[in-house]
């Protein structure tokens, strides 16, 4: 197999049919051996029996079903088990990832690159959204010990060499930005317009990318950590200053009645760095709590691809 496609779903009916036409067609002008491997991410509309009857018809379609929704990194996770070209290409379905690249993908992949990225501009995003993207994107980049890039995303094209290396790490809470990042290999970024989508709607809320985000700063470092140290640091010193300057004043105009402010600047000034610090160090235990269960990042309810096809 040459190349592998993987097309994580939810809930994209609407999209998917224009998806499958514009992907197979730019797949069939470059080679045919290659794959289209769909993954339906427990969608509850018909997007799996529209997966059922593109594999119906066409032997390059590959479907993988949830038994429910595990979310986008299991979805792509599972498509990448299942990958056997020497490339495989990992795209939205919802058409915002251009297909027409990936030939110039496959090209720079010929040519030794690893990992050939694309990279979006932002143009067409609102400017808000703009605005908090590069600033999240500047902070992870100071936070975290892998370098992320603004406008750069999942959609990009691994060899197989890379793909190995990828599926060597197993961790329940996978941040797949940072783990395209930390494998390394030589890379490629090519770059695209913004594109809106074809159809449909985002299922990301703002919520879950909130979730997302705070999942890249703490997957990869362990400076919040630090953070908390630091902060009760400067707690202590602000305290002492506080204190001396306080003892001062009692040396020289005596002892006042102890004041509200006093007693209320204490408490808030502790409560918060302690909370500060259980929160931090809560969302590692967490993260710890997940990983030493072990369970399976997703459960296969139904596929056609043959027993024991998909890589551990």
């Amino acid at each position: 197999m040459l190349i592998s496609t993987v097309v994580p779903c939810y809930n994209e009916e609407k999209v998917i049919g224009l998806t499958y036409e514009e992907l197979s067609s730019e797949l069939r002008g470059i080679t045919d051996d290659y794959e289209i491997i769909f993954v339906d991410d427990g969608s509850r509309d018909a997007t799996l029996a529209l997966l059922k009857g593109f594999a119906s018809c066409d032997r390059h379609v590959k479907y993988i079903s949830f038994s429910r929704n595990f979310g986008k990194e299991s979805a792509m996770l599972a498509g990448l088990r299942y990958s056997s070209g020497d490339f495989t290409v990992i795209m939205d379905a919802d058409l915002q990832h251009p297909p027409e690249l990936i030939g110039k993908m496959l090209e720079y992949g010929r040519q030794g690159f690893d990992q050939v990225i694309a990279q979006r501009d932002r143009e067409g995003d609102k400017k808000t959204g703009a605005f908090f993207a590069r600033a999240y994107y500047r902070l992870v980049d100071r936070l975290t010990d892998v370098k992320l890039t603004d406008g750069i995303g999942d959609f990009r094209m691994l060899s197989r060499k890379a793909l190995d290396a990828l599926l060597t790490m197993n961790e329940y809470n996978r941040f797949s930005k940072g783990l395209f990042s930390w494998i390394g290999f030589k890379e490629k970024i090519i770059s695209y317009r913004n594109r809106s989508r074809a159809a449909g709607s985002s299922k990301w809320s703002f919520g879950s990318l909130i979730h997302y985000g705070v999942d890249g700063v703490l997957s990869f470092n362990n400076k919040p950590l630090r953070f908390c140290f630091f902060i009760g640091a400067a707690a202590i010193i602000i305290s002492l200053i506080y204190l001396i300057s306080l003892f001062v004043s009692i040396v020289f105009k005596g002892i006042d009645l102890p004041g509200y402010f006093t007693t209320i600047f204490t408490i808030c000034l502790f409560g918060g760095v302690q909370l500060i610090s259980i929160g931090i160090i809560g969302e590692y235990v967490g993260r710890i709590y997940y990983e030493v269960k072990r369970r399976p990042h997703y459960l296969v309810d139904e596929t056609n691809f043959e027993k024991g096809a998909e890589q551990k």
